[in-house]
C-alpha cells in the first residue's frame, strides 16, 4: 500500500513535470517562476500574508507543510542562529526564506528559476510590507491580517515573471546581491533538524517540570522532618499547660 501511494506521487510528479515543461516551452519559462508567496511573523510562525495562487501544482498543501516546518524549525532557533537568506531544495522546487526584523518572507520557485532574481523579489516584498505594516507587526493576533498585501505580491511577480527581460536580465548580470554564499539545505535535513529541536524543547520541558516536582517534595519532605524533630516537645509542652490549666480551675 506505502509502495503504491509512493508509486502515484511520483508518477504525478512526472506528469506535473512533463506539463509544466510544456508550459515553459510555450511561454518562455514564464511559468518557472514562483508558485507560492508567503509573509510570516518569525516568532510563533503566525501568517500575516499570502500569495494567492494562480496556478495550482502537485501536491501544494504537501509543500505548504514543509514551508510552515522549515518557519517553525527557524522560530525555534535563537535568533543569532535563524540565517537571513536560506534556500531548501525540495523536489522539483526550491524554498527561498529571506528573514528580517522578526519576519520571514519565503517562496516557492522551481528549480529552474534564478536565485538572485528570487531574492530579488523577496526583497521587494520586505521594503514595501515594513513600509506599510512595521509598526502593526508585532500586535495583530489574527492570521492573514495584512491580507491586502497580495496586490503587491501579484503585481511584483508579473515583474519578475519573464527572466529574459531586460530589468530582470541586468539584475542577473549585477555584481551586487551575490548569492553563492546563501545557505542551501535540503527538506529532509531540515525536517530532522526540527525534530530533534522539538525532542530537545520536549526534554527541556520535562526536566524543568521534574524539576519543580522535585523542589515541592523536598519542601514537603522538609516540613515533615520539622513536624517529627518538634512535635514531641510540642506535646509536652502542650499538656504540661494543661496540668496549669485544670490546677488554677480547680485550686
Amino acid at each position: 500500500s506505502a509502495a503504491r501511494a509512493t508509486e502515484s506521487t511520483q508518477a504525478e510528479s512526472e506528469r506535473e513535470r512533463e506539463r509544466e515543461s510544456h508550459r515553459d516551452r510555450q511561454t518562455g519559462g514564464l511559468s518557472a517562476m514562483v508558485k507560492l508567496t508567503m509573509v510570516v511573523r518569525l516568532r510563533d510562525g503566525l501568517p500575516l500574508c499570502e500569495g494567492l495562487e494562480l496556478e495550482k501544482i502537485a501536491n501544494m498543501e504537501m509543500y505548504k507543510q514543509q514551508a510552515k516546518s522549515v518557519i517553525k524549525s527557524f522560530a525555534q532557533s535563537k535568533t543569532s542562529a535563524v540565517p537571513p537568506k536560506c534556500t531548501v531544495d525540495s523536489g522539483n522546487y526550491c524554498f527561498h526564506y529571506f528573514n528580517n526584523s522578526g519576519v520571514c518572507y519565503f517562496t516557492l520557485a522551481d528549480k529552474m528559476y534564478p536565485k538572485k532574481l528570487a531574492y530579488q523579489y523577496l526583497e521587494e516584498l520586505y521594503r514595501e510590507f515594513t513600509n506599510l505594516y512595521h509598526s502593526e507587526i508585532e500586535s495583530v493576533a489574527r492570521p492573514y491580517a495584512f491580507i491586502k498585501f497580495d496586490k503587491f505580491i501579484q503585481k511584483t511577480r508579473k515583474i519578475y515573471l519573464d527572466t529574459r527581460s531586460q530589468r530582470n536580465l541586468t539584475m542577473l548580470n549585477s555584481e551586487l546581491n551575490e548569492v553563492q554564499h546563501i545557505m542551501t539545505k535540503n527538506i529532509q535535513e531540515v525536517l530532522g533538524q526540527g525534530e530533534k529541536l522539538e525532542n530537545v524543547t520536549r526534554m527541556s520541558s520535562t526536566l524543568s517540570y521534574e524539576s519543580r516536582k522535585y523542589q515541592k517534595n523536598a519542601k514537603a519532605l522538609s516540613r515533615q522532618a520539622l513536624i517529627k524533630k518538634y512535635m514531641p516537645f510540642a506535646i509536652v509542652g502542650g499538656v504540661i499547660f494543661m496540668v496549669f490549666f485544670l490546677r488554677s480551675l480547680f485550686y
